[in-house]
């Protein structure tokens, strides 16, 4: 059972020492932000608690051994994984120290490309400043051109209207001389046709008169005795 938790605690040793070695690299190749590099370390002194206290155990496992040459053996490796541990903290250092030259160097280069882009976004700035002027210029220019253009057709459509209107007066005035004439003549053509009839009744009454004469001879004449 011994033997087993050994094989595990050496397992686990090698495991923090390889994940410690791969968080230095990225701390060495880290160009920013800063916030990215606290974040490597984190992870680094978390690893390297924990390799420690497994290191701790591995020791206190070797000196609980019953075999001296067990013993002997596990308290060397114990001294081993310590000097790695040591490698693996000055190759820290240095790999933070290399990482914040190549970020402070980054920073320099960003705020002299600020500069310079700001310098260039002033120059775009005036630029973009004039052409909107101009564009703005030609726009009222457009602007005025199509008042001027609607207040013309405003005056002919005035003028248009103003003819029309006097063209429907007129026709208003040539409508009611017309009315007057057709019921003039619809008052005449009325009277006409009363007249008509008057002579159409004289005209009856005048045969009926003739016809009663023409009886009245022809009864005395041939027939005396009545």
């Amino acid at each position: 059972m011994a033997d087993v938790h050994v094989r595990i605690c050496e397992q686990e040793i090698i495991k923090y020492d390889l994940e410690i070695k791969a968080l230095i690299q990225d701390i060495s190749e880290c160009t920013g932000p800063q916030s990215e590099l606290t974040e490597l370390n984190c992870n680094v002194k978390d690893r390297f608690s924990r390799l420690r206290q497994r290191i701790q155990d591995l020791e206190q496992m070797g000196r609980e051994q019953d075999k001296e040459s067990d013993k002997l053996a596990l308290l060397k490796e114990v001294e081993a994984h310590r000097k790695q541990m040591l490698s693996n903290q000055t190759a820290w250092r240095k790999a933070n120290l290399a990482s914040n030259l190549a970020i402070d160097k980054l920073e320099k280069e960003e705020l002299l490309n600020d500069g310079d882009t700001t310098a260039r976004q002033r120059k775009l700035t005036k630029e973009s400043l004039a052409q909107t002027s101009s564009d703005i210029t030609e726009s009222l220019m457009s602007i005025s051109r199509m008042m001027s253009q609607q207040v013309k057709q405003s005056e002919e459509t005035i003028s248009t209207l103003s003819t029309s209107s006097r063209t429907v007066l007129e026709t208003n005035e040539e409508f009611k001389t017309m009315t007057g004439t057709i019921q003039l003549g619809r008052k005449l053509i009325t009277k006409y046709n009363r007249r008509e009839l008057t002579d159409k009744l004289l005209i009856f009454l005048a045969l009926a008169l003739f016809l009663a004469t023409v009886l009245y001879i022809l009864k005395k004449r041939l027939f005396p005795f009545l």
